[in-house]
């Protein structure tokens, strides 16, 4: 179980219980329930209206909009992406990349048949795009990772990612952490979900944190921006300067 009070001062190591092996069904029935959870605070609104500012830039393109979702659990991320874009009349080609293969089956067999997302199961610093990607993003998955991999990952990202790419995580406090606690045994969620989720918030950042790791990935300050949203997130994006075109 989750300390009591942790010391919000340093990232609480501890495991969580996803992360361990279990059944597809126990798995299924978690994701579904941090989807739940997803939507009731709101989640995908930080990384939607980081998308929003690239709109104008899609026409520039001459291609479809190619955005990588990685740690991309059951894909309620990128469907929620899928709406965006469909409701901006915005050509998409999403792609949703997991370790785990069979969080990769649940996400797909939760998709419409009609969707336009490609599921790959990859590790994904080993993973090398096929085609171009535009924008990498992921939510509540770098704090899984311990910071040296992030810091690979952020280089990873900036590599791979044409215009620019964003983490949606969480923010370390303990108000978060003591009000989530309450909320999902109240919420009967997922036994998974009541011990990983207090602890997820306890593995997690604040912009110190995230203003070391950028910056041990090689960027600089003007690179990127760490901002806080309600309830308990805090995101790091990064867009990338447009190329200059030259005069003929």
């Amino acid at each position: 179980m989750p300390l009591s009070i942790p010391d919000f001062r340093h990232r609480l190591q501890l495991d969580e219980l996803m992360d361990e092996p279990c059944s597809r069904e126990e798995i299924r029935a978690c994701l579904r329930d941090i989807s739940r959870t997803n939507r009731w605070t709101l989640a995908y609104r930080p990384l939607l209206h980081w998308l929003d500012t690239f709109t104008k830039d899609v026409p520039m393109l001459g291609e479809p909009l190619r955005i990588l979702d990685i740690g991309c659990g059951d894909g309620d991320g990128l469907r929620r992406i899928d709406q965006w874009a469909r409701q901006r009349d915005i050509d998409v080609e999403l792609t949703g990349l997991d370790l785990n293969p069979d969080t990769i089956e649940i996400a797909a067999e939760a998709s419409p048949a009609a969707s336009r997302i490609q599921w790959i199961n990859a590790d994904v610093l080993a993973y090398a795009p096929q085609e171009p990607v535009h924008l990498v993003v992921s939510s509540l998955f770098t704090h899984h990772l311990v910071e040296d991999d992030i810091v690979r990952f952020i280089q990873w990202m900036e590599q791979h990612a044409g215009l620019g790419w964003f983490i949606n995580d969480l923010s370390r406090a303990p108000i978060p952490y003591h009000l989530f606690r309450i909320f999902s045994k109240l919420a009967r969620l997922h036994p998974f979900v009541q011990h990983d989720g207090p602890v997820s918030i306890a593995r997690s950042f604040v912009p110190n944190d995230w203003q070391r790791m950028c910056t041990a990935a090689g960027l600089r300050n003007h690179d990127f921006a760490v901002q806080s949203f309600t309830p308990a997130r805090l995101c790091v994006a990064r867009r990338k300067p447009r190329p200059v075109r030259k005069s003929k």
